[in-house]
């Protein structure tokens, strides 16, 4: 009886010992990094440097897939369809996780139901810039210039529903001007046209449009912020002659619904960790971002806020998908 007293006794010790759970050793491979938006944009740049820190952190590489199009739906989605095992993680801000939800017909994904929030990362402002051959110097100029030629300046944008989009229809409707829209499927396509003169307007995030204006290949008129950027002084907060005008992207990482706590929490710390590293500090500043990360829950709080202030701006404007 001994050895089947024994094997039962070792039999229930097994069933009753603790299991590890899955997610002990994440992460022991590549985690896959989708950014919804093209390459060479201020999302992939400024996600890039900040990937290139956790991975690091968390000793695997991030393996960057840029799924442009279709005002970041596609590349959300594809992180939807995704398993929720912290190996799939995705790039998601005002875009995705605001203005889709007033300005899409239908959103083909659920914000609260269908994405784990992380934590926010970064704040950017945008620079408004001009071809060069447009006879504006000043944003008080360009209103000026609107009104007596309505419908003959072209603005671009990076996409339908982007703060490129919405900031100009924004300023129209604060403005009493009207320019025409033509959304592009990325930022670098866009600026392209910019100077090459396709189009005569661009207001993007400083990463994209800073460089251009510095080297002289633009024309910047303003800044999106309340007050002016310390990175880029000289040039005047479009509030300065639009009181009350403001426009902040920002942007965090995400993952699919029932992302285990234990990841997220362990993805907040490593994201907070990265963000204050000098490394990181110095890139983002570099390139006129701040560092902003947030709890899952203010993250949260953040897409339902500023859900409800672009749809009042898309309604105000009367701004549509073109």
């Amino acid at each position: 009886m001994r050895p089947r007293i024994l094997s039962v006794f070792l039999l229930l010790a097994a069933l009753l010992a603790p299991v590890a759970p899955a997610f002990a050793a994440w992460p022991d491979k590549p985690i896959r990094l989708i950014i919804p938006s093209a390459a060479g944009g201020a999302p992939d740049v400024l996600m890039r440097a900040l990937s290139a820190q956790l991975s690091q952190q968390l000793g695997v590489p991030f393996v960057i897939e840029n799924r442009p199009g279709a005002s970041y739906t596609i590349g959300t989605m594809e992180l939807v369809r995704s398993p929720a095992d912290g190996y799939t993680l995705a790039y998601a801000n005002v875009v995705s996780l605001a203005t889709n939800r007033s300005l899409l017909p239908n959103v083909p994904y659920d914000v609260d139901k269908d994405l784990t929030l992380i934590s926010n990362a970064l704040r950017v402002v945008n620079l408004m810039a001009v071809n060069n051959s447009v006879p504006v110097r000043s944003v008080p100029e360009l209103i000026a210039y609107a009104r007596k030629n309505p419908g003959k300046l072209a603005f671009a944008s990076d996409g339908n529903g982007t703060t490129s989009h919405l900031g100009v229809e924004l300023f129209k409707s604060m403005t009493g001007t009207f320019m025409l829209h033509v959304p592009y499927k990325g930022a670098t396509a866009a600026v392209t046209d910019l100077i090459g003169g396709g189009v005569q307007l661009f207001m993007a995030n400083t990463p994209v449009l800073g460089p251009h204006a510095q080297a002289g290949r633009v024309r910047a008129l303003g800044i999106s912020s309340p007050q002016r950027s310390p990175a880029y002084p000289d040039i005047p907060a479009i509030a300065e002659a639009v009181p009350g005008f403001e426009v902040v992207a920002w942007g965090g990482l995400v993952g699919p619904a029932n992302l285990p706590r234990e990841i997220v929490q362990r993805l907040n710390s490593e994201i907070r960790t990265a963000l204050a590293t000098p490394a990181v500090q110095e890139r983002f500043k570099a390139l006129g971002a701040e560092a902003a990360p947030s709890t899952p829950e203010e993250f949260r709080e953040l897409a339902r806020s500023e859900t409800a202030k672009w749809a009042k701006v898309v309604k105000s404007s009367g701004a549509k998908l073109d």
